[in-house]
């Protein structure tokens, strides 16, 4: 049986990690974990999140670094700030930060 269940978040939108201090852009998500199994149980067990939920790929900052995060839906939360995130990569896939999000800078196939 598969499970559906909508994406909470859209691509371009800033959200935060509820745990770690990092923010990021929503750059790609999967319906439900999509990543190695040696990702996965590198998690701690206790904080180990569901594989049946949407995972989020972000272009991430935090203090010390830019990086590529691999997220669960129940870790994040929309970011309310109006801060822009400074990651490198952004312009490559978006367009201005604008109204609190980055615009798709390409068409989607």
């Amino acid at each position: 049986m598969m499970i559906r269940k909508r994406a909470k978040y859209h691509l371009g939108q800033v959200v935060r990690h509820k745990k770690h201090p990092f923010r990021g852009v929503v750059f790609d998500v999967d319906p439900q974990f999509s990543n190695t199994d040696e990702w996965y149980e590198a998690i701690p067990e206790d904080s180990r999140p569901q594989k049946e939920q949407p995972f989020y790929h972000l272009l991430a900052e935090n203090d010390q670094s830019y990086y590529v995060a691999y997220v669960s839906e129940q870790n994040l939360v929309a970011d309310y700030s109006g801060e822009p995130v400074d990651h490198p990569d952004i312009p490559d896939l978006f367009g201005p930060f604008q109204d609190g999000q980055y615009p798709l800078q390409f068409q989607l196939n």
